[in-house]
């Protein structure tokens, strides 16, 4: 039997290209913003539950711990039983998770539940890009990823802003239940207008690979998410991180001996699937871990509301959106390595100038840093994921875009991890409280908000020694940004990028997958 993906690009009316767009976009949406907008909820949440700091911390992380360990083997489920069928099962999961997140109280059962969340969102996401770069025809398709990436950054800060609009009205159950209404609208929109594709030649899912990437990547992903609770050199840490790490290797080793691996990790051989993946990772890297310091600094330094916070963000977003969509002109005319090496310079620099703030820094200040870090997000997205899909053959578009989204989930749980790690570190250790009994000194140091129900001189200790660590850690995704643009330069240098964005004309164009087709291996 064919492959489906080619009728369905042949076969879908231009006129439905929008539609089956818009409605992706609004299934990625809601998977992305509930990576993030819950954060601004937590207050609330834990007055109303009683749920412990570590309680709280996994609420928010448990969701993107099974949604990294379960993107691969839930991209070549879709490729071979239908990108849409994965798409209807991951909503229906993800909206179905959330309502009954909403009418829960207990800590416990909403960590589960955030879990279930992480499911659907592993069935969706992979499978959103991949419908557009399955049924859209070539000379379509890069607009149609541009849209998909500054909806993919965007969504983040648009969660965050939902939020706390959403707070000012209602309690933590409202989030959920704004999930449950775009997982059904999203339904109701894939029911309608998105097309079937599939490839159903395609071989059994190799589980014995699956499985070891769910173990390694669930082993590495928990010790790293509980480092900054247990210390980087615990023990448990280390122990998780190395086994996780062994379990990653002996994948490799496995997928190498695979006639029909998960993932042939000689992809990794193809420069521009590899500049594209690190891209990728680093990007996120910086963007989830400056969100977790950020809202931070917002209502515990500044002082501002849940909604104000959020707000303050909007600049990012505002810039990210339109540069998003503008860099298929700016890669047609200026070449493809330049905008996404300036893109990643980008985000350093604002890292750079948010890393200048203090406890009464004005707000101009900070949007002066947001608006280098939104463009060069959406100035580098657009190139990293269309090099990595385009890196792959057709007949494994969702694994491609499993692989995409993989680096982003990784990216965003090791920012938060590390960055989050750099700032509690640095808080200790600037923090001096002589004179006060142990135990205020210790409940001072486990966090600024403790150090603030104290009052008096320790909290205006612990306001600067707060701001220290956000320098520190925000030095460091300044230095991780700079990294990746260094190495997305020499990736690129060495095997010059061919792939152009379409032109107005809607010229058609040669992927790195058409060029390399003979050095590629083969796929399933």
């Amino acid at each position: 039997m064919p492959s489906t993906r080619a009728q369905t690009a042949g076969q879908a009316p231009a006129a439905r290209h929008h539609l089956i767009l818009v409605v992706t976009c609004l299934a990625l949406g809601a998977v992305v913003a509930a990576m993030a907008s819950l954060n601004v909820a937590l207050p609330d949440l834990a007055r109303e539950t009683h749920a412990t700091q570590t309680q709280l911390s996994w609420i928010i992380d448990s969701y993107s711990l099974v949604f990294a360990s379960l993107l691969l083997p839930a991209g070549a489920l879709g490729d071979r039983f239908g990108r849409r069928r994965a798409l209807l099962a991951g909503l229906t999961i993800f909206g179905a998770g959330s309502a009954a997140a909403a009418l829960t109280t207990d800590p416990s059962t909403l960590i589960a539940l955030r879990g279930v969340l992480g499911v659907g969102a592993a069935l969706v996401m992979p499978a959103t890009l991949s419908t557009i770069t399955s049924t859209f025809p070539r000379a379509q398709r890069a607009r149609a990823v541009s849209v998909w990436a500054a909806v993919a950054g965007a969504s983040a800060l648009v969660g965050l802003f939902a939020t706390g609009a959403l707070l000012e009205g209602w309690s933590w159950r409202s989030v959920f239940l704004l999930n449950v209404a775009l997982a059904l609208v999203a339904l109701i929109g894939t029911l309608l207008f998105v097309p079937e594709s599939a490839e159903p030649q395609q071989p059994r899912l190799d589980v014995g690979g699956a499985l070891l990437a769910v173990a390694g990547l669930v082993a590495l992903v928990y010790s790293v998410i509980e480092a900054p609770t247990r210390g980087w050199a615990d023990p448990v840490t280390l122990g998780g991180i190395g086994l996780g790490l062994v379990i990653l290797a002996g994948f490799v080793l496995f997928e190498l001996r695979r006639a029909n691996p998960l993932l042939d990790p000689r992809l990794f051989r193809n420069h521009h699937f590899a500049a594209g993946s690190l891209s990728i990772m680093l990007q996120f890297f910086v963007f989830f871990g400056f969100i977790f310091v950020m809202m931070q600094y917002l209502q515990l330094v500044r002082g501002d509301s849940a909604l104000m916070a959020a707000t303050a963000m909007l600049p990012m977003a505002v810039t990210m959106v339109p540069v998003s969509r503008a860099t298929p002109r700016l890669v047609a005319r200026f070449g493809f390595r330049g905008p996404w090496v300036a893109g990643l310079v980008g985000v350093a620099a604002g890292m750079g100038v948010l890393s200048l703030l203090d406890a009464s820094s004005p707000y101009w200040l900070i949007a002066t840093g947001l608006v280098p870090l939104g463009a060069g997000m959406g100035l580098a997205m657009t190139p990293a994921t269309t090099a990595i899909t385009d890196a792959l053959p057709r007949s494994l578009q969702n694994v491609g875009s499993a692989m995409n989204d993989l680096a982003r989930e990784l990216g965003g749980a090791l920012g938060i991890a590390v960055l989050g790690s750099l700032l509690s570190a640095a808080y200790r250790d600037h923090l001096s409280l002589p004179g006060l009994p142990d135990h205020v000194a210790d409940a001072a140091r486990s966090s600024l908000a403790a150090a603030h129900a104290i009052g008096g001189p320790v909290s205006d200790r612990a306001t600067t020694a707060f701001v220290d660590g956000m320098h520190v850690a925000l030095l460091g995704a300044a230095a991780a940004a700079v990294l990746a643009a260094v190495t997305v330069a020499l990736l690129l240098r060495s095997a010059p990028l061919q792939k152009q964005f379409d032109d107005d004309e809607g010229t058609d164009v040669t992927g790195p997958a058409d060029i390399e087709e003979q050095e590629q291996p083969a796929y399933r």
